[in-house]
């Protein structure tokens, strides 16, 4: 496996993993290939933290990304979607994939990258809930769900409510 940059010819096989990686019979487009579909299009994109995995053949087979959030008027990231293809669940290419786009995120001088996820999965990688930060969630009613996970560059004076990308609103 290996883990790079997203390549703009990669961007049919990122929303196909996507796509896989959250379909179901009542979902057979998720939201999270519209998200993603819309996020490559708003000013909150950025390329460099968008990145692949890629298979034996060269095949991509798991997707992350972080995108331009705010507490306030401070810039933070907001990671997700991160996507795996149901053959490569479960065999590290999600870890790789977070371990890598945080490092990338710390090496470009970013200060948090926040989520709502699963803190079961997401602790591992030293996210916790955003309130031990005095960063509130978007909505109160996802708690211990929504996380951040401070990087070099975090200033733990900034304090208020995380902001996602426009296109998080539409979900």
């Amino acid at each position: 496996m290996l883990i790079r940059r997203e390549e703009p010819a990669d961007e049919p096989a990122v929303r196909a993993v996507t796509v896989a990686a959250f379909a179901n019979p009542e979902t057979p487009e998720p939201v999270e290939a519209g998200l993603l579909d819309r996020l490559r299009t708003c000013g909150a994109w950025l390329p460099e933290l968008s990145m692949v995995a890629t298979g034996d053949q060269g095949e991509i087979v798991g997707h992350v990304v972080c995108t331009r959030g705010h507490v306030g008027t401070h810039p933070a990231l907001a990671l997700g979607p991160l996507s795996v293809h149901p053959t490569h669940q479960r065999r590290g290419v999600g870890l790789a994939l977070v371990h890598s786009v945080l490092g990338a995120a710390d090496a470009t001088g970013e200060p948090l990258v926040a989520l709502l996820g699963s803190p079961a999965y997401y602790s591992r990688f030293g996210f916790r809930p955003s309130t031990e930060y005095a960063i509130a969630p978007p909505d109160p009613n996802w708690g211990d769900y929504f996380q951040l996970r401070p990087l070099t560059a975090y200033d733990p004076t900034v304090r208020g409510t995380f902001a996602y990308p426009e296109p998080f609103d539409n979900l």
